[in-house]
C-alpha cells in the first residue's frame, strides 16, 4: 500500500457530536425494547444462559459473548433489558471504528455521514438490538478493518500488535471472522504489500498476538474435539443442490431488505436536494457541484475501501453457489460494515449542508424503526394474541413454577431448571441469579454444572410441546424418572393467544442436600 498522509485528526466538536449520536441510538432503542418485550429474543436468552459461568467454549459457539454477559450479569443481574442494552452497544461501537476508519481519509464532515447512513442499516438498528454472535462481532470486525488500515498505511508494530489482538477476539466471538481475513488476504496480494519486507515483520507480529490471544479458546477446541465446528459443519447442509440455489437467492433477497433504510436515506437526501436546487438561483452553485466525494479519495484508499467491503458478501454467495451450502440471513451481520462509505460515490455538494440534511433524515429513520418495531413487537403481537417471543409471559411462568417447587420442595431453593434454552431461560432468570439451566439434560451442552452434585437439592422439569415441540430423548427420559409430576397452562398474551402447556416434574432433593435437614426441621 502507498504511504498517504493521514486525514486532519477530528475535532472535538465532531467527536462530541459523534459521541451524542451513538448514545441516543443506545437509548433509544434499549428504551424502547425494555418497554415493548417482556422477554429477549432467542438469541438473547441463550447468552444469559450461557453467562451462568466462565467457559473456554461452548458446544454452539465461541465464548466471548458470554464472556461479555458473565461481566454484565454479574453486575446487573439478570433483566431482560441487558440483553437489548448489550446488543446496541456493540453496535455503537462498531459504528465508532467505523468513525476512526473514515477519518483516516475524510474530512469530519464526510466522515460522519457515512457514519450516519451506516447506522440505519438493519445490522446496526432494528438487529442491533439482539445479542448474539452477529452483533456482538461487530466491533471486533470494523475494529479489525481499522487497526488493518492503518498496519498497512503506516506499517507501525502497535499497529499490527492491536490487528492480531483484536482478529483474536473477533474469532473467539465468531469463527465466520475468516471470510473478513480473506479479505484482508485479497487486498494484500492487490495492493502489493507482500512486496515490502517490512509488512512481512508486521504480518509476523499479528500472527505473535493472535496466537497468543487465541491459546486458551485453542486448548479448549483441542479438548473438545472441535463440538463446535461439528456444530457448524450440520447447520451449513442442505438437502438438495436446488433448495441451496433458493435458500442462496433468498439470503440475497434479504440482504438487500436489510440495506434498505441506507438506501431510503439516500433517495430521501435526492429528493430533498433536487427540491432545493430547482428553489435555488442558477447563480448559486452550492449544490450544483457535481464533484463526487469519492473523487477527493485516493487510488489506494479506494481499493481498501472497495476490496475489503466487497469481498464478504461476494465470496460467501460464491462459495455458497459452488459448494450448494445453506446460508441464513443473519450470517451475513458483519459483511456490509463498510457500506456507508459507498455513498461518496454518489454524494456531491457542500459538506455542512449535506452532513446537516442526511443527520436530519437519519435520526427520522432511527426513530421510526426503533417505534415501529417496539409497536409491532409489543402492542400490536399482544393485541392480535400472536405467539411473538417479545410477548411470551416469562415472569408468569416462572412465578408459577417456583411456585409449584415451594410447594414440593419447602425450604429448599430452587438451583436447576431442566428444560431447554429458551423455556428453561424464562424461569431461571426471573428466579434468580444463581439458577441454572440444564439444556435438554444433555451435560455437553451445559458446562456450568458439575453433575450429579448439582442435583443433590433436586431439580424442576419443564417442557412445552406449545413453544418447541416435542423434547430431546434426553429431556423426556429425565423427566420419566421424576416421582412427581403435573400440568399447568399459561396464556401466552392476550385472549386471543394460544395457551402455553407446562408440563413439569420435580427431582426431589437428596439426603447429601445441605438444605435438606433444615427444611425438614422446619416442616
Amino acid at each position: 500500500m502507498i504511504a498517504q498522509t493521514p486525514a486532519s485528526p477530528p475535532s472535538d466538536t465532531y467527536q462530541r457530536y459523534v459521541l451524542l449520536y451513538l448514545l441516543f441510538m443506545v437509548l433509544l432503542w434499549s428504551v424502547l425494547m425494555a418497554i415493548s418485550h417482556k422477554a429477549p429474543d432467542l438469541d438473547g436468552m441463550e447468552e444469559l444462559v450461557w453467562s451462568a459461568s466462565f467457559e473456554l467454549g461452548y458446544l454452539k459457539h465461541p465464548p466471548f459473548p458470554s464472556w461479555v454477559m458473565a461481566a454484565l450479569t454479574s453486575m446487573l443481574g439478570r433483566p431482560a433489558w441487558l440483553t437489548f442494552a448489550a446488543g446496541m452497544t456493540a453496535s455503537v461501537l462498531g459504528l465508532w471504528f467505523i468513525w476512526k476508519l473514515a477519518c483516516e481519509f475524510l474530512s469530519p464532515e464526510r466522515a460522519l455521514m457515512v457514519l450516519l447512513i451506516s447506522s440505519v442499516s438493519i445490522y446496526f438498528s432494528l438487529r442491533g438490538t439482539i445479542f448474539n454472535h452477529n452483533t456482538a462481532q461487530l466491533w471486533s470486525v470494523t475494529a479489525a478493518t481499522w487497526f488493518f488500515y492503518r498496519a498497512s498505511r503506516d506499517q507501525k508494530p502497535a499497529d499490527w500488535l492491536w490487528l492480531g489482538a483484536v482478529a483474536a477476539l473477533s474469532t473467539v466471538t465468531k469463527y465466520s471472522a475468516v471470510i473478513l481475513f480473506t479479505a484482508f488476504f485479497l487486498y494484500f496480494l492487490r495492493s502489493g504489500m507482500w512486496r515490502q519486507r517490512q509488512t512481512w515483520v508486521g504480518v509476523g507480529l499479528a500472527l505473535l498476538a493472535y496466537v497468543l490471544v487465541l491459546s486458551p479458546h485453542l486448548y479448549w477446541l483441542v479438548k473438545h474435539d472441535f463440538a463446535p465446528f461439528r456444530y457448524m459443519d450440520g447447520s451449513l447442509e442442505t438437502h438438495t443442490r436446488w433448495q441451496a440455489y433458493k435458500e442462496l437467492l433468498a439470503f440475497s433477497l434479504d440482504q438487500l431488505g436489510r440495506l434498505s433504510p441506507m438506501i431510503v436515506a439516500m433517495i430521501a437526501l435526492g429528493i430533498w436536494n433536487h427540491r432545493d436546487k430547482k428553489k435555488r438561483a442558477q447563480s448559486d452553485t452550492a449544490l450544483q457541484d457535481k464533484q463526487r466525494y469519492a473523487d477527493a479519495i485516493s487510488r489506494s484508499d479506494k481499493q481498501f475501501v472497495l476490496w475489503v467491503g466487497l469481498t464478504p458478501m461476494i465470496s460467501t454467495v460464491l462459495i455458497s453457489a459452488i459448494m450448494g451450502t445453506r446460508l441464513v440471513a443473519s450470517w451475513a451481520t458483519t459483511f456490509f460494515v463498510l457500506y456507508g462509505f459507498f455513498a461518496l460515490w454518489i454524494l456531491h455538494g457542500q459538506d455542512k449542508i449535506q452532513l446537516r440534511r442526511i443527520a436530519i433524515i437519519v435520526i427520522v429513520l432511527q426513530i421510526l424503526l426503533a417505534s415501529g418495531y417496539a409497536l409491532a413487537r409489543g402492542p400490536l403481537a399482544w393485541h392480535t394474541g400472536r405467539d411473538s417471543r417479545s410477548t411470551f409471559p416469562g415472569p408468569e411462568v416462572s412465578a408459577q413454577m417456583q411456585a409449584i417447587w415451594k410447594e414440593h420442595m419447602p425450604g429448599i431453593p430452587l438451583k436447576v431448571v431442566v428444560a431447554d434454552t429458551w423455556l428453561g431461560g424464562n424461569i431461571a432468570v426471573h428466579a434468580g441469579q444463581d439458577v441454572m439451566v440444564f439444556i435438554d439434560a444433555d451435560p455437553a451442552a451445559s458446562p456450568w454444572l458439575k453433575l450429579p452434585q448439582d442435583l443433590q437439592c433436586g431439580a424442576l422439569i419443564v417442557y412445552s410441546i406449545q413453544t418447541r415441540g416435542k423434547p430431546p430423548q434426553s429431556l423426556l427420559e429425565l423427566y420419566e424418572q421424576a416421582p412427581i409430576k403435573g400440568l399447568t397452562e399459561q396464556r401466552w398474551s392476550s385472549e386471543r393467544s394460544p395457551m402455553i402447556d407446562l408440563n413439569w416434574a420435580i427431582l426431589p432433593a437428596q439426603r447429601s442436600c445441605p438444605f435438606t435437614a433444615t427444611a425438614g426441621h422446619d416442616g
